[in-house]
């Protein structure tokens, strides 16, 4: 495990790099996602390599997290994450850090009904840090964490979204007479 100094020297080393060089920290990043077998997908990034999908209920084959269990826990280690690196750099001792991520689904919007959107209703997290520092230096740590956190901001101001489609061998439908 990671101890505060190497995270607070991390943390330190690049917020110097980034106020010198701000395009250091502009760049692209891909995630590649391929389906395997009906609904279990193997996601790549970088010399990671995992599986997502969806239960049996839902007709799938319960290999791997969901993509909303995914991106909850994105939400709760990004957080986390967070805590841990301010805490570091703000030299607030942590003994322990948890996060609780919880979301109000219906369902009906995933399959068409009733005119329901797709997606979550509302998200709520419960942190709850082992700390012998004051709860106002604990609070000033979370603060901090949330304030720049990127998936918790990508949550609360989604993001433009662009999709480019890529037909491979797929039969052209033929020209209707006018």
């Amino acid at each position: 495990m990671a101890e505060p100094e190497t995270i607070r020297t991390a943390f330190e080393r690049n917020r110097k790099v980034l106020s010198l060089k701000p395009k250091k920290g502009q760049y692209k990043t891909t995630t590649h996602i391929r389906v395997q077998d009906g609904t279990t997908c193997e996601v790549q990034h970088k010399h990671w390599t995992f599986l997502a999908d969806v239960g049996e209920n839902q007709g799938g084959n319960d290999a791997g997290p969901g993509p909303s269990v995914l991106e909850r826990a994105a939400l709760g280690s990004c957080l986390a994450i967070g805590y841990v690196t301010w805490a570091a750099f703000l030299e607030v001792p942590v003994d322990d850090v948890q996060v609780d991520v919880e979301a109000d689904v219906d369902a009906r919007g995933t399959f068409g009904i009733d005119d329901v959107s797709p997606g979550y209703r509302a998200v709520r997290y419960r942190v709850c840090i082992d700390s012998p520092a004051s709860e106002d230096a604990v609070q000033d740590v979370i603060e901090k964490a949330d304030a720049h956190s990127p998936v918790l901001h990508n949550l609360r101001n989604p993001v433009p979204i662009e999709r480019e489609v890529i037909f491979t061998n797929a039969k052209k439908k033929p020209s209707e007479p006018s």
